[in-house]
Protein backbone atom coordinates (compact mmCIF):
# COMPACT_ATOMS: atom_id res chain seq x y z
CA UNK A 1 0.00 0.00 0.00
CA UNK A 2 3.31 1.93 -0.31
CA UNK A 3 1.54 3.77 -3.51
CA UNK A 4 -2.05 4.75 -2.18
CA UNK A 5 -2.48 8.73 -1.13
CA UNK A 6 -4.04 9.54 1.69
CA UNK A 7 -7.20 10.74 1.53
CA UNK A 8 -6.62 14.32 3.23
CA UNK A 9 -3.29 14.83 0.28
CA UNK A 10 -6.59 15.70 -1.78
CA UNK A 11 -7.84 18.61 -0.16
CA UNK A 12 -3.96 19.82 0.24
CA UNK A 13 -3.60 19.48 -3.43
CA UNK A 14 -6.98 21.36 -4.10
CA UNK A 15 -5.62 23.85 -2.19
CA UNK A 16 -2.25 24.41 -3.76
CA UNK A 17 -0.13 21.74 -5.88
CA UNK A 18 3.28 23.25 -4.16
CA UNK A 19 1.41 22.82 -0.45
CA UNK A 20 0.90 18.69 -1.58
CA UNK A 21 4.25 18.51 -3.26
CA UNK A 22 6.41 19.83 -0.09
CA UNK A 23 4.29 17.38 2.12
CA UNK A 24 3.74 14.10 -0.03
CA UNK A 25 6.94 14.03 -2.01
CA UNK A 26 9.57 16.09 0.12
CA UNK A 27 7.70 14.67 3.51
CA UNK A 28 8.25 18.60 4.81
CA UNK A 29 5.72 20.03 7.15
CA UNK A 30 5.35 22.37 10.03
CA UNK A 31 2.29 23.63 12.42
CA UNK A 32 0.95 27.06 13.18
CA UNK A 33 -2.03 27.78 15.04
CA UNK A 34 -4.21 26.35 12.48
CA UNK A 35 -2.63 23.35 11.55
CA UNK A 36 -2.51 22.77 15.48
CA UNK A 37 -6.44 23.77 16.37
CA UNK A 38 -6.97 21.01 13.51
CA UNK A 39 -5.30 18.50 14.93
CA UNK A 40 -7.30 19.19 18.50
CA UNK A 41 -10.23 19.26 17.03
CA UNK A 42 -10.07 15.90 15.13
CA UNK A 43 -8.79 14.20 17.79
CA UNK A 44 -11.45 14.85 20.22
CA UNK A 45 -13.97 13.74 17.43
CA UNK A 46 -12.01 10.45 16.97
CA UNK A 47 -12.00 9.68 20.82
CA UNK A 48 -15.92 9.51 20.78
CA UNK A 49 -17.55 6.15 21.26
CA UNK A 50 -20.50 5.03 18.21
CA UNK A 51 -23.52 5.43 18.85
CA UNK A 52 -27.35 4.80 17.80
CA UNK A 53 -29.99 7.45 17.43
CA UNK A 54 -33.17 6.11 16.85
CA UNK A 55 -32.71 5.20 13.76
CA UNK A 56 -29.08 5.98 12.82
CA UNK A 57 -26.24 4.75 13.74
CA UNK A 58 -22.93 6.96 14.50
CA UNK A 59 -19.38 5.00 13.63
CA UNK A 60 -16.17 7.31 14.46
CA UNK A 61 -12.81 6.98 13.21
CA UNK A 62 -13.53 4.94 10.05
CA UNK A 63 -10.99 3.62 8.27
CA UNK A 64 -11.30 3.96 4.30
CA UNK A 65 -9.35 2.14 1.63
CA UNK A 66 -10.41 1.86 -2.34
CA UNK A 67 -8.38 -0.37 -4.79
CA UNK A 68 -9.39 1.27 -7.99
CA UNK A 69 -8.47 4.82 -7.21
CA UNK A 70 -5.67 3.85 -4.69
CA UNK A 71 -6.83 5.87 -1.93
CA UNK A 72 -6.45 5.41 1.94
CA UNK A 73 -7.34 7.25 5.32
CA UNK A 74 -9.42 7.75 8.27
CA UNK A 75 -12.81 9.33 8.13
CA UNK A 76 -14.02 11.63 11.17
CA UNK A 77 -17.52 9.89 11.44
CA UNK A 78 -20.23 7.48 9.07
CA UNK A 79 -23.33 8.21 9.43
CA UNK A 80 -25.19 4.52 8.83
CA UNK A 81 -29.17 5.22 8.02
CA UNK A 82 -31.42 2.52 7.98
CA UNK A 83 -32.26 2.01 4.86
CA UNK A 84 -28.18 1.24 4.22
CA UNK A 85 -27.87 4.67 3.20
CA UNK A 86 -24.60 5.81 4.42
CA UNK A 87 -23.38 9.46 4.87
CA UNK A 88 -19.73 10.41 5.18
CA UNK A 89 -19.15 13.45 7.66
CA UNK A 90 -15.86 15.45 7.42
CA UNK A 91 -14.78 17.65 10.22
CA UNK A 92 -13.03 21.29 9.62
CA UNK A 93 -11.78 24.36 12.03
CA UNK A 94 -12.48 26.70 9.55
CA UNK A 95 -15.57 27.98 7.86
CA UNK A 96 -17.69 26.93 4.68
CA UNK A 97 -15.80 28.15 1.27
CA UNK A 98 -16.78 28.56 -2.34
CA UNK A 99 -14.13 26.32 -3.59
CA UNK A 100 -14.48 22.69 -3.77
CA UNK A 101 -11.38 21.85 -1.89
CA UNK A 102 -13.46 20.04 1.19
CA UNK A 103 -15.80 18.75 -1.14
CA UNK A 104 -13.24 16.71 -3.29
CA UNK A 105 -12.13 15.37 0.25
CA UNK A 106 -15.67 14.11 0.99
CA UNK A 107 -16.40 12.39 -2.31
CA UNK A 108 -13.05 10.81 -2.16
CA UNK A 109 -14.47 9.48 0.98
CA UNK A 110 -17.87 8.54 -0.55
CA UNK A 111 -15.61 6.64 -3.11
CA UNK A 112 -13.92 4.76 -0.77
CA UNK A 113 -17.49 3.72 1.18
CA UNK A 114 -19.05 2.36 -2.13
CA UNK A 115 -16.63 0.44 -3.05
CA UNK A 116 -16.40 -0.77 0.57
CA UNK A 117 -19.39 -1.65 1.19
CA UNK A 118 -20.89 -1.98 -2.24
CA UNK A 119 -23.34 1.02 -1.83
CA UNK A 120 -24.14 4.03 -3.75
CA UNK A 121 -23.33 7.70 -1.66
CA UNK A 122 -25.39 10.45 -2.91
CA UNK A 123 -24.14 12.75 -0.22
CA UNK A 124 -22.02 14.16 2.30
CA UNK A 125 -21.49 16.41 4.90
CA UNK A 126 -18.70 18.97 6.41
CA UNK A 127 -18.64 20.32 9.79
CA UNK A 128 -17.06 23.56 10.56
CA UNK A 129 -15.85 24.27 14.34
CA UNK A 130 -15.27 27.86 13.34
CA UNK A 131 -19.02 28.96 12.43
CA UNK A 132 -20.74 25.65 14.20
CA UNK A 133 -22.37 24.32 11.27
CA UNK A 134 -22.48 21.63 9.16
CA UNK A 135 -22.80 21.76 5.16
CA UNK A 136 -24.29 19.58 3.14
CA UNK A 137 -22.66 17.74 0.14
CA UNK A 138 -24.13 16.84 -2.54
CA UNK A 139 -22.15 14.70 -5.15
CA UNK A 140 -22.95 15.58 -8.18
CA UNK A 141 -21.22 14.12 -11.44
CA UNK A 142 -19.68 17.38 -11.97
CA UNK A 143 -17.78 16.59 -8.39
CA UNK A 144 -17.24 13.23 -8.56
CA UNK A 145 -15.28 14.00 -12.03
CA UNK A 146 -13.65 16.90 -10.56
CA UNK A 147 -12.44 14.47 -7.39
CA UNK A 148 -11.15 12.15 -9.93
CA UNK A 149 -9.02 14.72 -12.27
CA UNK A 150 -7.24 15.28 -8.66
CA UNK A 151 -6.71 11.78 -7.45
CA UNK A 152 -4.95 11.37 -10.62
CA UNK A 153 -2.87 14.49 -11.13
CA UNK A 154 -2.11 13.80 -7.27
CA UNK A 155 -0.56 10.60 -8.46
CA UNK A 156 0.68 11.47 -11.26
CA UNK A 157 2.81 14.17 -9.26
CA UNK A 158 4.13 11.78 -6.63
CA UNK A 159 5.42 9.46 -9.47
CA UNK A 160 7.30 12.31 -10.74
CA UNK A 161 8.69 13.00 -7.77
CA UNK A 162 9.00 16.82 -8.83
CA UNK A 163 7.70 19.67 -6.63
CA UNK A 164 5.92 22.73 -8.71
CA UNK A 165 6.15 26.11 -8.13
CA UNK A 166 4.22 28.41 -6.32
CA UNK A 167 1.29 28.77 -9.05
CA UNK A 168 -2.24 29.56 -6.19
CA UNK A 169 -3.15 33.05 -5.15
CA UNK A 170 -1.08 34.79 -3.07
CA UNK A 171 -3.77 35.63 -0.50
CA UNK A 172 -3.66 31.35 -0.17
CA UNK A 173 -0.01 31.60 0.88
CA UNK A 174 -0.75 33.87 4.19
CA UNK A 175 -2.66 30.71 5.74
CA UNK A 176 0.04 28.41 4.88
CA UNK A 177 2.00 27.05 7.93
CA UNK A 178 4.85 25.45 5.27
CA UNK A 179 5.44 29.09 4.08
CA UNK A 180 8.70 29.47 5.58
CA UNK A 181 9.63 26.10 3.87
CA UNK A 182 7.86 27.09 0.21
CA UNK A 183 9.64 31.03 -0.09
CA UNK A 184 7.00 31.50 -2.86
CA UNK A 185 8.04 34.74 -2.74
CA UNK A 186 11.34 33.49 -4.26
CA UNK A 187 10.10 30.85 -6.67
CA UNK A 188 6.95 32.56 -7.76
CA UNK A 189 7.21 33.61 -11.90
CA UNK A 190 4.78 35.29 -14.23
CA UNK A 191 3.82 31.95 -15.95
CA UNK A 192 2.63 30.50 -12.79
CA UNK A 193 -1.20 31.20 -13.52
CA UNK A 194 -0.75 29.33 -17.02
CA UNK A 195 1.49 26.09 -14.62
CA UNK A 196 -1.17 26.14 -12.44
CA UNK A 197 -4.34 25.81 -14.89
CA UNK A 198 -2.07 23.07 -16.55
CA UNK A 199 -1.89 21.09 -13.28
CA UNK A 200 -5.59 21.01 -12.62
CA UNK A 201 -6.16 20.18 -16.23
CA UNK A 202 -4.52 16.58 -15.96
Amino acid sequence: MDDFLPISALQHYAYCPRQFALIHVERAWAENRYTAEGRILHDRVDSGAAEQRKEVRFERSVMLRSVQYRLTGKLDLVEVHCNNRYMPVEYKRGKPKLQDWDRIQVCAQAFCIEEMRSAQVSEGAIWYWEVRRRESVVLTNNLRELTISAIHACHLLIESGETPKPTVPESRCKACSLRDLCRPERFRRDTSASYARSLFEL
